[in-house]
């Protein structure tokens, strides 16, 4: 699997897509002020590629406590693959140890997604995450609209997935 980093310039129409199909409305930034914040903020922005197949993208934001997830994606079709498991050790391994923090939408509230929701929580645990219990049954708002978050954290200096 290969990376390339990507700027708002380069953003192709699969990435730009599969970031519409992959998250939630309310959780998406429009992506016209995304690419902004890409340009003007220091994100890591990079997609994955098998040969020339896309498979995802990350968008990171590196801070100098922790790296927060803002998007990390996987196309649907791609997903059960092991692909998330590469691109997640390609991550630890550019960070070199440093800790990661994401947040995700509740396990516990009622919603169309419940499943999905409990595959994407249980990915993280097996990588090594763990349940902060920082943030649960908080809210977070974005455009007027209010979902619960679940933070997860992972100090990867004690653990590497897949090594």
């Amino acid at each position: 699997m290969t990376k390339r980093q990507k700027t708002a310039a380069n953003a192709d129409e699969k990435i730009k897509q599969l970031y519409e199909t992959a998250f939630p409305e309310d959780e998406q930034i429009p992506w016209k002020d995304l690419m902004r914040l890409v340009e003007e903020m220091p994100l890591d922005f990079t997609a994955y590629y098998d040969v020339e197949t896309f498979i995802g993208f990350t968008i990171v934001y590196p801070r100098k406590q922790f790296n927060w997830f803002w998007y990390f994606a996987v196309c649907e079709e791609l997903r059960s693959k092991g692909y998330g498991q590469q691109i997640l050790n390609q991550l630890i391994e550019r960070y070199n140890g440093q800790p990661f923090v994401l947040d995700m939408e509740s396990t516990t509230q009622v919603c169309d997604n419940l499943e999905e929701r409990r595959k994407r929580q249980s990915f993280y645990l097996r990588n090594g995450f763990r349940d902060t219990n920082e943030f649960t049954n908080q809210r977070r708002t974005f455009q007027n609209l209010s979902c619960e978050i679940f933070v997860i954290c992972q100090l990867f200096t004690t653990f590497a997935p897949g090594k």
